[in-house]
């Protein structure tokens, strides 16, 4: 079952939001954690097709070339001195999107991932995709908890309109 949140909750989900979830909607039976144990990677390529059709450049490999950065520094002439990689960035460059699978809270990684598209030049929205069941632990709510807080506490604020968790 695909589960999803945006924050700050005091806003609610955009049409480009619900285009996001529907893609993972479609794919609900292949990539659910609750039947698959699949790769963030493979996860990825199911969601491909879909969010091509939405307008997203996503990644189609490892190779630098086949990997999409997105500007953080920019040094003299303009030219780019430091750059982040998305799984998938919509054609106008406002919201990323990050998939994550065994290591999203375990090691963490969804807290680089809010940190990297903090740092991303002209990014608004984060579409932040983790499994809802990993070993023994619900990843969407351990995550959840942790954007409730950053949210509620208002001690922290981002330079993001908004963070979308997307369970799958």
């Amino acid at each position: 079952m695909i589960r999803y949140q945006f924050f700050p909750r005091s806003r609610g989900i955009t049409v480009e939001m619900q285009q996001i979830i529907n893609c993972f909607e479609v794919e609900n039976e292949n990539i659910s954690s609750d039947a698959n144990n699949l790769v963030s990677n493979d996860v990825l390529a199911l969601l491909r097709p879909h969010l091509e059709i939405i307008n997203f450049t996503v990644e189609s490999g490892k190779s630098m070339d086949k990997k999409i950065p997105v500007p953080v520094l920019f040094g003299v002439d303009n030219e780019i001195d430091q750059s982040f990689n998305a799984d998938a960035l919509s054609s106008d460059g406002r919201i990323v999107i990050e998939i994550e699978a065994g290591q999203a809270t375990e090691n963490h990684r969804f807290l680089k991932d809010i940190f990297e598209a903090c740092m991303m030049f002209d990014v608004e929205y984060l579409v932040l995709a983790v499994r809802n069941k990993y070993r023994t632990h619900d990843d969407f709510k351990r995550v959840y908890t942790f954007l409730e807080t950053l949210y509620i506490s208002n001690r922290l604020h981002l330079p993001l309109k908004g963070i979308l968790l997307i369970g799958y």
